[in-house]
């Protein structure tokens, strides 16, 4: 069997592909938008990477962020493609199901944690500063969803802002509960005069 060729050329020009085979500038605001979803994902695959080395304890939180990260494919190939053209080619939405799914994932670790009483630094062990690090990319993308919103006047994905919202709430309990599980206590913020 013949290997596909990963370069394909098309975009030396400084030019890319849409989902409908349209052609955009690689400035244009949707590629840097989903350029932006690619990199959080990247980052989710190294935070699940890293927890996957506790495997036992973990498992179920590595499983929940690959449905994560499937959904940020989801996403990302909505914005991929122009509205008028979404419907044509059946991309997945992200549901309110899913949407629903992290909520109770965030009330089941928030239980585990004590109450905060004041602003933490992002940090603590490796892994949690990694989850800090997603859960600021999550926020980065919110941003600029907007933006492109604003900018575009397009109709949004079903649930991106939701979704968005809920994930960087979501990475900062996570990072927390990390901390809490491997003993890592977490700095409290101290304002300097």
């Amino acid at each position: 069997m013949k290997k596909s060729r990963i370069y394909t050329k098309t975009g030396d020009q400084g030019e890319t592909g849409l989902v409908s085979g349209n052609r955009t500038r690689k400035s244009d605001l949707r590629i840097d938008l989903y350029g932006e979803l690619d990199e959080l994902n990247s980052r989710m695959g190294l935070c699940s990477s890293q927890l996957a080395v506790d495997h036992l304890e973990y498992q179920q939180i590595v499983n929940f962020l690959h449905h994560i990260q499937s959904a940020i494919f989801d996403l990302g190939s909505n914005l991929a493609c122009e509205l008028e053209n979404r419907q044509k080619f059946n991309l997945p939405q992200i549901s309110d199901a899913f949407i629903k799914d992290i909520e109770e994932e965030i009330d089941r670790l928030d239980s585990e944690l004590s109450p905060l009483k004041n602003f933490i630094l992002p940090g603590g062990s490796v892994i949690a500063a990694t989850i800090h690090m997603a859960r600021t990319n999550a926020r980065t993308v919110e941003r600029k969803i907007v933006k492109f919103h604003e900018s575009t006047k397009e109709e949004l994905p079903l649930n991106a802002l939701i979704f968005l919202n809920r994930l960087s709430d979501y990475l900062f309990v996570l990072a927390r509960y990390v901390n809490k599980v491997k003993g890592v206590e977490e700095i409290a913020w101290k304002p300097r005069n």
